[in-house]
């Protein structure tokens, strides 16, 4: 069988919810339940595995009643049950994996979770795993269902679009490569979820061109479990024909259903206070995941007018020796829709409040929780404005959020916006991917298809280091060289001017990177101060180039640089020695692969 006529699967690694979805030949892209473990010794097929991981002991769940069809008992479990599991066992509870992901507050390949913080009440015991091992996990069981569902297409064989938020950055995304191939995906491309959200709607409004057309600027408002993730789309013709083409991305912003189950925790643990009734962190935490599904429950179409709230104590410090509590479901509307969704004036920024000198690590979360402030912040930047909406993500379901955000476009625009009706938004990105690929199938086989042009949503610079004499308190200056254009694409590879500069190597040495959403005309080899106010820097790198035969530890190499942007979507940077002629000296210069403690 050719590689073209296989399967193409597309996947959702979900902050909450992860999600598998198949293109085959030229059928629309259709969505796979994914079995998993409901209760002790019980399966189900569920529309999406939720992403949580337990580890408990065999003393707190018996192994043997979270075998699955593809493996034997077992000590951990992801899904349903390890989120329900899980609100009693929160000290055994990983989630938010994927926001872990892309913190560079820890070492992302160290075991760290589930994250104990500064508590002084949890044992220091128990499996703890790196967020890209729980991530490896969550693809691992999406791999496996499809696997013993499907033996004689192996996932291992097949193309798999795997999407990350328009936001991560090149860390981020080389670490999601990373554990897709933990999990034994090789076969792997990377696709921006708006983007994928997109070709989702494409799919599935074969007559997209009479809701849309040229000039049209679509905003993709994504809001998940633990990142908003904004995207413009522009609607262009050329030669007669229709193109799409992604014009700006918003910043990495950890903010949503994350945020949002903390909240209404807060708010139901000032009630109990109110009433002598206090919490400890242990109670804390599993009351934050009881938030969370009654959020989910309160927020559905046909949701309940009010839901209980049950929490186990520890100890005899509480009596009868479990906490009731109820949540409102106008209550909850009315506290995510103005706090997290206010009507704002296009002017607004996200407050940036300064922190504390000495802070508890953890994720670095938006210090502003209005979601409006941070729309119009990008909006303002990039000088567009939106004409059509397509909202996605688990916590735009919710009408009355996807009201208030209408409300205020309207307001800012003095236009009704057209609200692009997209699939399943618990389900719309996997099945995007899919999309995607099949496309990319399409396209091998000599086919047509509308691909959006998207490239990279940042300009990369890397720092360099002036020479120059020694000056007491005066450390050398550092410039910011551009390696990667904004708007590089897949597959491209751009050759620095060759200027003079050395690369050491066989001894530690440190690599500063930027980045820029807005530096749109800065070509490769453009050099701008460390300060530029458009900058953003990104984690250093810290790293020992190895020495290649007849170098010397410390020595300074004549070099070169090229950026290449792989089929994957990952950025590679390459120095190549200008004084070995063709005998292809090349260097790599490894981003993301050493973390920050």
């Amino acid at each position: 069988m050719s590689q073209t006529s296989l399967p193409t699967l597309g996947i959702d690694l979900g902050t909450t919810n992860c999600a598998l979805a198949v293109a085959d030949g030229e059928r629309p892209p259709a969505a796979m339940p994914i079995p998993q473990v409901v209760g002790p010794g019980e399966l189900a097929d569920l529309a999406t595995l939720p992403s949580f991981l337990l580890l408990a002991t065999s003393d707190e769940v018996d192994p043997k009643g979270l075998a699955l069809p593809w493996a034997g008992e077992a000590r951990s479990c992801v899904g349903a049950f390890a989120a329900a599991r899980g609100a009693e066992l929160p000290h055994r509870l990983v989630s938010s994996a994927k926001s872990w992901l892309c913190s560079p507050t820890i070492d992302r390949n160290a075991a760290v979770l589930p994250w104990r913080g500064a508590s002084r009440d949890v044992a220091d015991d128990g499996e703890r795993v790196s967020p890209v091992n729980a991530s490896a996990r969550y693809l691992a069981h999406l791999r496996a269902a499809w696997d013993d569902a499907h033996p004689d297409t192996p996932a291992d064989e097949l193309d798999v679009v795997l999407t990350v938020p328009a936001s991560f950055d090149a860390a981020a995304r080389e670490l999601t490569v990373a554990a897709a191939r933990q999990a034994g995906l090789d076969r792997i491309t990377l696709l921006e979820e708006p983007l994928a959200a997109f070709y989702a709607y494409l799919a599935s409004h074969p007559a997209w061109r009479q809701e849309i057309g040229p000039g049209d600027v679509v905003l993709v408002c994504d809001v998940g479990g633990g990142t908003t993730d904004f995207s413009l789309i522009e609607v262009t013709e050329e030669g007669g024909e229709l193109g799409l083409t992604r014009i700006a991305v918003g910043d990495h912003i950890l903010l949503g259903g994350d945020n949002m189950d903390l909240a209404l925790a807060a708010g139901v643990a000032r009630d109990l206070a109110a009433q002598g009734k206090t919490l400890d962190a242990w109670q804390h935490r599993a009351l934050t995941q009881a938030c969370r599904r009654a959020k989910e429950t309160l927020l559905s179409p046909q949701g309940p007018e009010s839901l209980p709230i049950t929490i186990a104590s520890r100890g005899s410090r509480l009596l009868g020796g479990t906490v009731r509590a109820e949540l409102q479901r106008a209550q909850v509307l009315a506290q995510l829709v103005d706090g997290f969704f206010p009507v704002v004036e296009l002017t607004a920024r996200p407050t940036r409040r300064p922190g504390a000198g000495l802070r508890e690590l953890g994720l670095p979360y938006a210090h502003d929780p209005a979601i409006t402030r941070h729309l119009a912040e990008l909006l303002s930047r990039h000088g567009r404005t939106p004409t059509a909406v397509l909202f996605n993500g688990g916590v735009m379901k919710a009408e009355a959020l996807r009201a208030r955000v209408r409300e205020v476009l309207r307001a800012w625009t003095g236009a009704e916006l057209t609200e692009l009706r997209g699939s399943d938004l618990d389900l719309a990105v996997a099945l995007g991917a899919a999309s995607y690929g099949q496309l990319r199938h399409r396209a091998r086989a000599g086919g047509t298809g509308l691909r959006i042009r998207s490239a990279t949503a940042r300009a990369y610079y890397i720092g360099i280091e002036s020479s120059m004499p020694a000056i007491p308190g005066f450390p050398p200056p550092v410039r910011a060289l551009c390696v990667a254009p904004q708007g590089l694409e897949e597959g491209s590879t751009v050759e620095l001017p060759d200027d003079e500069l050395g690369l050491v190597v066989g001894e530690p040495v440190s690599f500063r990177f930027f980045s820029s959403t807005t530096r749109k005309d800065d070509a490769a080899g453009v050099l701008l101060e460390e300060d530029e106010p458009d900058l953003v820097e990104l984690d250093p790198v810290e790293q020992t180039v190895p020495a290649h035969e007849g170098r010397q530890a410390g020595d300074l190499v004549p070099v070169r640089l090229s950026a290449h942007v792989t089929e994957v979507g990952t950025l590679e940077l390459w120095c190549t020695a200008r004084d070995r002629g063709e005998r292809g000296e090349r260097y790599r210069l490894e981003y993301s692969v050493r973390e920050r403690p």
